[in-house]
């Protein structure tokens, strides 16, 4: 990154370090795919250094034209300028002097506030900075926001209003000029909401450009000025609070919201307020000058820096997380006690083999392995979603995203993988083998488990909440379950079955298994008289080689990994 970057300004303000942006929106419009528009040519401009709000009633658009204005999503037609320079043509240069605070907080609840600041700031910062001013940066804006005596609470024990004070904060380390922010007294109790207003006009009294949107008329005391959207996002006024109770004939706030939605039709609100800022001396901005020239795009940190702090910041998440660290190693625990209370010992006993206890202890063992992947990976993308579209905005890759999650989960799994084959070998529940079979079979179930940790972390990446990707955890195990060539041999399925178990890692992981252990040996030259049916039952189940079965798994474990990427980058896109 460029050495331009500094820490934010002293403690109790900003104290004219920053220069705010002016920002001219012009002709503004978006319009959904099913034909309803969002967003009517909307102009105006923001000055720099003013508290401007924009309100509105519900489906008026705030949020919409927020995110035009912060190229968050931009519009679809029109154009927003900084200082006279096309946002839209050089978003990246902007990228980092602009700050975006979502609805959601984009701080990890599990951490202290001090350590996730300083994960942002060592991202954000790149390599520039030193070790020093890093601390810096994260000490002055927790200062500048009154936040010093919380720095060794966790975030998620602050009140309401300081984990939104947190969330800027974090957008306060790369010294943004211009603020956007989405409803930051939503949620709030009436003082919590008052005292975030007030660091917010301390933030514009230090140079900065800060806009906001919110439903709450008490938020407008303290704004220079405010954009007022009728439904469907037409604009139906820009100006002071006085201003706009003159210009709509009422008393409060309250009754101006009345108006809006009752009074008129919403495209007549619209042509209104363009009927008065016509007649005015200051009308509607012209289409600003593209000449200017764009700042220096910021250098963000490198895919092993990044991938190094994401790894670290993710294993103190997760460690200093005891609930979840808690079903994390409890759960495989309580399903190897079930495996070894349902299977008797013995069964793999060449002199006196269970024909159908052996295949179903191979299949629930690779079950096992399966389903502690999938459940690792199911919550870990979700429940971060807001915290990796801020971040992504500013440079954050998606690749060293994911890396860091496999990196720091697998090593679970193996661990996991491990300890429930010594126990079921200790158990005598899986047969006497060698070194090298051991190995081989740890080996089969590690990739298997990296496979469904993929697709867990791409079902985690596809939902849109922790609920939904409760709800999937079944619906990604029964068809595990039915269609893994354990219960039903794939050569007697319907064709279609059959097609579905090509796709189910776990039936590979299953045949291999056997393959590995000798279970058709077993089967076939045991004492049994029921081996030999059932083995011809099975088909050609597990006549392959163990390094084609690997290949199945790994190549499973890369798509899933490639799709994920995938759906994060269109997500991301879209938001």
């Amino acid at each position: 990154m460029s050495t331009d970057v500094e820490p934010v300004g002293p403690p109790g303000g900003l104290g004219g370090t920053m220069r705010g942006i002016e920002i001219a929106a012009v002709g503004l419009s978006r319009t959904l795919k099913n034909g309803r528009g969002v967003l009517h040519d909307v102009s105006f401009t923001i000055y720099r250094g003013e508290l401007v709000a924009i309100v509105g009633g519900s489906g008026a658009g705030k949020t919409t034209l927020l995110e035009a204005l912060a190229a968050v999503r931009p519009a679809q037609r029109g154009c927003v300028t900084f200082d006279g320079v096309d946002l839209y043509t050089h978003i990246a240069a902007f990228r980092g002097r602009l700050g975006y605070v979502p609805q959601d907080d984009i701080i990890h609840a599990e951490l202290p506030l001090e350590r996730t600041l300083r994960y942002a700031a060592k991202l954000r910062l790149a390599g520039a900075m030193t070790p020093q001013q890093v601390d810096s940066a994260v000490e002055r804006a927790m200062a500048a926001l009154h936040l010093s005596e919380r720095a060794s609470v966790r975030v998620g024990a602050l009140s309401g209003g300081q984990r939104k004070r947190a969330s800027i904060a974090v957008e306060l380390l790369t010294r943004p000029q211009v603020f956007f922010l989405d409803e930051p007294s939503s949620g709030l109790d009436p003082a919590s909401a008052a005292e975030l207003l007030r660091e917010m006009r301390g933030l514009a009294d230090g140079g900065s450009t800060v806009v906001f949107t919110t439903h709450a008329p008490q938020d407008l005391t303290r704004c220079d000025r405010i954009v007022f959207l009728a439904r469907d996002g037409h604009l139906a006024f820009v100006g002071t609070l006085d201003e706009a109770l003159e210009y709509f004939a009422v008393d409060s706030i309250e009754e101006v919201y009345e108006r809006l939605e009752h009074e008129a039709a919403p495209a007549e609100w619209g042509r209104r307020f363009a009927q008065h800022r016509g007649a005015e001396p200051a009308a509607a901005p012209d289409a600003p000058s593209r000449d200017g020239v764009p700042p220096t795009e910021r250098r963000t940190a490198g895919f092993v820096r990044q991938w190094s702090l994401l790894t670290r910041r993710t294993a103190e998440t997760l460690l200093r997380n005891r609930l979840t660290l808690a079903i994390l190693l409890g759960s495989p625990a309580l399903v190897v006690a079930m495996m070894a209370i349902l299977f008797r010992p013995g069964a793999f006993d060449f002199a006196d083999p269970s024909p159908s206890a052996i295949p179903m202890i191979l299949f629930w063992v690779t079950f096992g392995g399966y389903f502690f992947g999938l459940t690792y990976g199911l919550l870990q993308i979700v429940s971060e979603h807001a915290i990796l579209r801020r971040e992504h905005l500013v440079g954050q890759r998606l690749g060293a995203y994911l890396l860091s999650k496999v990196t720091v989960l697998l090593p679970f799994l193996l661990l996991v993988v491990v300890l429930m084959l010594v126990v079921l070998r200790l158990l005598d529940r899986l047969p006497a083998v060698n070194a090298t079979t051991q190995l081989t079979v740890a080996i089969t179930l590690a990739l298997l488990a990296a496979a469904a940790l993929t697709l867990g972390l791409l079902t985690s990446a596809a939902v849109t909440n922790p609920a939904q990707a409760t709800l999937a955890l079944p619906m990604l195990c029964f068809p595990a379950v039915l269609f893994s060539g354990a219960i039903v041999p794939v050569h007697v399925m319907a064709p279609a079955g059959a097609a579905i178990s090509a796709v189910m890692p776990d039936r590979w992981a299953f045949e291999a298994l056997g393959h590995d252990l000798g279970v058709r040996h077993i089967l076939a030259d045991g004492g049994s008289p029921l081996g030999p049916p059932l083995l011809d039952a099975y088909g050609d189940a597990g006549t392959q080689t163990t390094g084609t079965y690997w290949l199945y798994l790994l190549a499973f474990a890369v798509v899933f990994l490639a799709a994920a990427w995938a759906v994060l980058a269109r997500r991301c896109r879209a938001s």
